[in-house]
C-alpha cells in the first residue's frame, strides 16, 4: 500500500511554491502525496474560550488529514527567529480537536523539516525541530533549506523524499 505523505506549508509565498515543487519532485515515488496550506484554513486564534464553543470544521479536517497522514514534509517561514504563528495554532488545535487519540496523529510518524527563508532559515528549522520532536514526530536527519540566493537542489529534494517514502512505507 502506497504512503499518504502530508506536504505542509505555513505560508503562501515562497514556502507553498516550494511545497508545489517537491509535490512535482514526488511523482518519481511509490506514494500518495498532498499539499495542505495552512492559511487556506479558516483557523480562529486557539484559546480556551474559543474551545468553549466548540472545535471548529477546519480543525477537525487538519486533524483528520494528519491521523491518515503516514509522514510529512512540514515547510514553515521563519518569523522572527521560530515558528510562524499559523503552524503553532494548527499544532494547538490538533491537541484540543476532541480526539482522544490526537497523539497518534503525529507520534512515531516520519517528517522532513523544510524552510525557505530570507533570514537564514536556521532557527525555524531548530524551532520545529524541538517541537515535533517534543510531540513525537521522527524528524529526518537531512532538512531542506532554500532562500533567495540558494536555490532547491533537485538530487538532494529526492533523496529526501525518497527516506520519507520509505520509512512511511513501514
Amino acid at each position: 500500500m502506497k504512503p499518504n505523505i502530508l506536504i505542509v506549508t505555513a505560508s503562501d509565498g515562497n514556502n507553498l511554491k516550494l511545497a508545489n515543487t517537491l509535490l512535482d519532485i514526488s511523482k518519481e515515488f511509490e506514494a500518495n502525496f498532498e499539499i495542505v496550506n495552512l492559511l487556506d484554513l479558516d483557523l480562529p486564534l486557539y484559546t480556551a474560550k474559543e474551545e468553549s464553543m466548540g472545535t471548529p470544521e477546519d480543525a477537525k479536517f487538519i486533524t483528520a488529514k494528519f491521523m491518515d497522514a503516514n509522514g510529512f514534509v512540514v515547510l514553515a517561514p521563519e518569523y522572527n527567529g521560530s515558528v510562524p504563528p499559523s503552524l503553532n495554532n494548527a499544532i494547538a488545535w490538533i491537541s484540543r480537536s476532541g480526539n482522544d487519540n490526537w497523539r497518534d496523529a503525529l507520534n512515531t510518524k516520519p517528517m522532513v523539516l523544510g524552510t525557505h527563508s530570507g533570514g537564514g532559515g536556521n532557527h525555524v528549522l531548530s524551532a520545529m525541530q524541538e517541537q515535533f520532536g517534543f510531540i513525537g514526530c521522527n524528524i529526518i536527519g537531512r532538512k531542506i533549506l532554500t532562500s533567495y540566493s540558494k536555490e532547491l537542489n533537485p538530487d538532494t529534494a529526492k533523496d529526501v523524499l525518497s527516506q520519507l517514502v520509505k520509512i512511511s512505507s513501514i
